[in-house]
């Protein structure tokens, strides 16, 4: 059934078609998100248990080998990583892709709650959760008291309640926000602290006075009352309102005295002690970081939050709110970029089409083609809940040069057709007759391409189900635009042009002399061509390989740590002086530091390095049009500036791919693979050109270890367990969840009971402490020996061993080969038989990546082949269309290796990109020399015919691709780091292949014929005997009858 006919014909179902697709594709494109990359589900749980002032080691042992036993035994885990700081063990466990995630949250609970009896009473149940939030911190703001406005300006703690009430709850009303995490600031909360030499005079213990407030200070809900014959329930108020009223109390002790608090302790209402400092370019500030939920728009989530906050900013005058960190700007600005890219890409094509027909109503029709074919692309990905993306637009910038092909080739026929004297409507009828088949044959090709990306499997086939599904669309709806709408408009709008022979041009005249000659010598073709694919082989070990190329979004992170047991204040200052030294570079305007807790820039572990002695510093430059040098460059001039502060290790760069290399070790043995570790850490830094190489390995920290003396303290009835809660009381307060509350209008403030910090500083100060014994409190030490010792600082754990991590900053090196020159390192080579290689992070990623793209590329030349056997009903000449495959790879290396790009994930794209064009050019070819010879000519004359009438569509189209995809390989517009070498690839594999096939295709046509005729002559002899063989069968049988 001919549809081109019929649209001609009958125009107004087509026109209408077109009015109803572009509408609902505008209306989906103005409600699709707009997002950085698209929201990725992984089943990842992760599992926190806490246990404040545990050490490490003891959380190792009595919590985290428990759980990781138990989840162990799941179906479909993957990895479980575990990492152990001071007071809390965090699991994250990985399911394999397929594990729906509900499920894979119910299965880790019930997995801890079958171990909860075996760990300690005291500590909390287990959190399990799943990531609610996605991505990276959209945006981060900071508060600080507004002088000089609104009366009393706000203290540390009101701003820092500021943005835990008033803030939180206005940015949570507004659509897409996840989460809003606090950086910095401190908490209010009511401090008794003890009079040590009283308390030893009374012969009462810290942890007695903490106990008896929590049965003293409280409601006590309970009862019900029947009074004058209606029902009342009874409640038991013992709380008091204010740190004063709580001083004048009486506490009954446990040998039956009383005392008043004021006598044993000062009572103030005060703030807790601070764990984390966040400051804005060196003055502190209360920080507040704001994510987004999943499938929700970056940009929309953005806006609504800066207006959210300038409406609190005019409400409340004495508090000033300042955005410093903007992760919105660049996914804006990359939207911008690629639409702007359309657009131009677009413009390029539309003139070459111009520049080749010389004719503004064809020039026109051609055009129509484009955004009829994107504009319903917007439509497919609403409907498959696809969002705009840096991979969606990525594929439809790539596509845009692809779009208007089939319009090309269509109104290049027409026009040749109304050269010959006929009128618009029998050239337009004729045309997309004799090239629908063409055209067809060409688009599924492509779709062929396309698709399997949409089905590779791991990480990277999430990413790219939504590239080639988009992709696919746009290609469809360019083929039904090519097939009703641009004959029909050509009908109608195009003129008769004058009937006249065409001279060809100078360049034509040469081409089909060059042509001929290679059809004529086609063995020396057949041998050139195969050194040609030879060499472009022998290009690839020359090629640098990478993952992803680090993008440049005018940031950057330092993360300093410094040695265990460092203090918060020395932190600080550290990072002060890392400050300074990073705002000395040209190019860094502001500096946003997190010391002790939170993160600004890290993208999958917010809040994961929440230890005094490690800081994130996040680094805003000026963008990347507006300095000379790149990010790479910035950052080493970084780091030679770090150098010179002593004490504190330092790594730059973000968390992102494409930065840093890992090497993860891991073995059961802790000593072997410290040692291992740091024999492999030494090595490493004589790679040249990298960055600093940091270890996870851990430090040793030091620590204050009680002995108890098990003889005497049995015989003044002392246990460990009291000896344990007196020190903790004494010295940190009690467990959280263990202190009594004051309560207020809008929340619970804690009141902590303890000694006073001078006693932590004092090792005889904690021997004097006093123990709950049988006979009365005795001093700690008579009963036990106070000692300073050491302990490991961190334990990271990988499906239930130890491992170290070696992460190694790239530092604008490929991925690649610095993985390879690290596996080739003497220690690596001759590691102990316990210690193993973890096969973890971005160059397993990167294996897997090519491997899977490998898989891909091969299931589309499969899918090419099989489309274009269906729609030829031959199976011989479809070898010749997939002969321009080989001759595309060389120039696409040659190209690649002049730009200086590395053979990475998006020059993947770009390969299996061409792959689909490429076959184009030759299926034009071969189509017309299947026509010509149907129509009588001989196989020579009609070959030369073919590459006479279709070179000029195959040029134009190559010239309309390239032109589409220059804005992208000359990084105009948007961050050109992942568009650039993918535009790149295929530049140089059309150019090389467009001018290759037009010569060798015709010579293999000629090949493959003449094998076809062979294999006909074959099977006609075999026909031939086996015909005379049933003859001489059938005479006996005769004679019998």
């Amino acid at each position: 059934m001919n549809f081109s006919s019929l649209s001609i014909k009958n125009p107004v179902p087509a026109i209408m078609l077109f009015v109803l697709l572009t509408l609902a594709g505008l209306l989906a494109y103005r409600a699709n998100a707009v997002q950085d990359f698209p929201d990725i589900e992984l089943p990842i749980v992760t599992v926190t248990a806490t246990l404040e002032g545990a050490a490490p080691a003891q959380l190792e042992t009595e919590v985290a080998r428990k759980i990781e036993d138990s989840i162990a035994t799941l179906q479909g885990v993957k990895n479980v990583y575990t990492k152990v700081l001071d007071g809390v063990a965090n699991i994250t466990v990985e399911f394999i892709l397929e594990k729906n995630i509900s499920e894979a949250v119910n299965e880790v609970r019930d997995a801890v709650s079958r171990v909860k009896a075996d760990m300690p009473a005291e500590m909390r149940d287990p959190v399990v959760t799943k990531a609610s939030t996605a991505g990276r911190v959209v945006l981060t703001f900071i508060a600080a008291a507004a002088e000089g406005k609104g009366g009393v300006p706000l203290d540390a703690q009101e701003l820092s309640w500021f943005v835990d009430n008033t803030v939180s709850k206005r940015l949570l009303n507004v659509p897409g926000v996840g989460s809003v995490k606090r950086v910095g600031g401190v908490s209010r909360e009511v401090r008794v602290e003890l009079d040590d030499a009283r308390m030893a005079a009374l012969r009462v213990s810290a942890i007695d006075v903490s106990r008896r407030l929590r049965l003293v200070q409280r409601e006590e809900p309970g009862g019900r009352g029947d009074v004058s014959g209606a029902e009342q329930s009874v409640r038991t108020i013992a709380t008091v309102k204010t740190a004063s009223e709580l001083s004048a109390m009486d506490i009954p002790l446990a040998d039956g005295r009383h005392v008043r608090l004021d006598q044993i302790a000062t009572v103030t209402d005060t703030v807790a002690e601070p764990r984390a400092v966040a400051e804005y370019n060196g003055k502190r500030v209360v920080g507040f970081e704001v994510f987004r939920t999943k499938g929700a728009s970056e940009i929309a989530v953005a806006d609504g939050v800066r207006a959210a906050i300038a409406k609190l900013g005019e409400e409340h005058q004495n508090v000033q709110l300042k955005q410093v960190i903007d992760n919105a700007a660049p996914v804006a600005e990359n939207f911008d970029g690629s639409m702007e890219l359309l657009y131009e890409g677009a413009l390029l094509a539309v003139l070459v089409v111009w520049w080749f027909l010389r004719d503004w109503r064809a020039t026109l029709v051609a055009a129509a083609a484009l955004p009829l074919s994107v504009i319903p692309a917007f439509l497919g990905q609403y409907w498959f809940g696809y969002t705009l993306n840096t991979v969606t637009l990525l594929s439809l910038a790539l596509v845009v040069g692809v779009l208007v092909d089939d319009a090309i080739v269509e109104i290049e026929n027409i026009s040749r057709h109304l050269r010959m004297g006929k009128t618009p409507m029998e050239a337009a009828m004729e045309a997309a007759d004799e090239i629908g088949m063409a055209v067809i044959a060409t688009t599924f090709a492509l779709v062929a391409v396309f698709l399997p990306t949409a089905f590779m499997g791991g990480i990277p086939g999430l990413f790219f189900k939504q590239f080639g599904w988009t992709a696919v669309l746009a290609i469809l709806a360019s083929l039904v635009v090519a097939r009703l709408l641009t004959p029909m408009m050509a009908a109608y709008i195009l003129k008769p042009a004058k009937h006249g022979e065409e001279k060809d041009g100078w360049i034509m005249q040469r081409y089909m002399r060059a042509m001929k000659w290679c059809l004529r010598h086609r063995l020396a073709t057949a041998i050139a061509s195969g050194l040609f694919f030879v060499g472009s082989l022998m290009l690839v070990p020359l090629l640098p390989t990478g993952f992803v190329p680090p993008a440049d979004r005018a940031q950057t992170l330092i993360n300093l740590e410094l040695p265990p047991g460092s203090t918060l204040a020395e932190t600080r200052a550290v990072a002060e002086q890392a400050r300074m030294a990073a705002m000395q570079v040209k190019g860094v305007t502001g500096v946003f530091s997190s010391i002790g807790g939170g993160s600004s820039g890290d993208a999958f572990a917010p809040g994961a390095a929440a230890e005094a002695r490690r800081a994130v510093l996040t680094l805003t430059t000026v963008h990347r049009d507006d300095r000379d040098e790149s990010m790479d460059q910035l950052e080493s001039a970084i780091r030679a500036r770090l150098d010179q502060i002593p004490g504190a290790k330092f790594t730059v760069g973000p968390a992102d791919t494409g930065v840093k290399m890992q090497l993860v070790l891991q073995s059961e043995d802790p000593a072997a693979l410290t040692a291992a570790a740091q024999r492999v850490e030494r090595e490493l830094r004589t790679l040249k050109g990298i960055g600093n190489v940091s270890s996870s390995a851990s430090l040793v920290r030091p620590e204050i270890i009680v002995r108890p003396d098990f003889a005497r303290a049995a015989d003044l009835g002392v246990t460990a367990a009291a000896i344990g809660e007196t020190v903790r009381v004494a010295t940190a307060g009690d467990y959280d969840v263990a202190l009594t509350k004051m309560n207020l209008s809008e929340r619970q403030v804690p009141i902590r009971v303890k000694l006073p910090d001078a006693v932590r500083a004092d090792l005889a100060a904690i021997e004097r402490l006093n123990v709950p014994g049988k006979n009365g409190p005795v001093m700690l030490a008579n009963v036990a020996t106070v000692t300073m010792e050491s302990g490991p600082a961190q334990i990271d754990r990988l499906n239930r061993s130890r491992n170290v991590t070696l992460d190694v900053e790239l530092s604008g090196r490929s991925l690649g080969e610095v993985n390879d020159e690290a596996r080739a390192l003497p220690s690596m080579n001759s590691l102990p038989p316990s210690v193993t290689v973890a096969e973890l992070g971005d160059a397993q990623e990167m294996a897997n990546l090519f491997a899977s793209f490998g898989i891909a590329m091969t299931i589309g030349v499969l899918c090419i082949y099989g489309v274009l056997v269906l729609l030829f009903k031959d199976f011989m000449q479809p070898i010749t269309i997939l002969a321009a495959l080989p001759l595309s790879i060389g120039g696409a290396f040659v190209l690649l290796l002049l730009t200086g790009k590395a053979l990475s994930m998006p020059t993947m794209i770009g390969l299996i990109m061409l792959m689909g064009i490429v076959t184009k050019n030759s299926i034009l070819l071969v189509d017309y020399a299947i026509l010509a010879r149907e129509a009588g000519k001989d196989r020579f004359d009609a070959l030369v015919d073919a590459c006479h009438k279709r070179s000029r569509p195959i040029i134009m189209t190559t010239i309309a691709m390239g032109a589409g995809m220059m804005p992208l390989a000359l990084g105009w517009g948007a961050d050109p780091s992942f568009r650039s070498p993918m535009a790149v690839a295929v530049i140089g594999g059309l150019i090389t292949s467009t001018l290759l096939s037009l010569l060798v295709v015709p010579a293999v046509f000629t090949y493959i014929d003449d094998l076809e005729h062979l294999l006909k002559r074959g099977m006609a002899r075999m026909r031939k005997r086996k015909g005379a063989a049933a003859p001489l069968k059938a005479e006996p049988a005769a004679e019998v009858s």
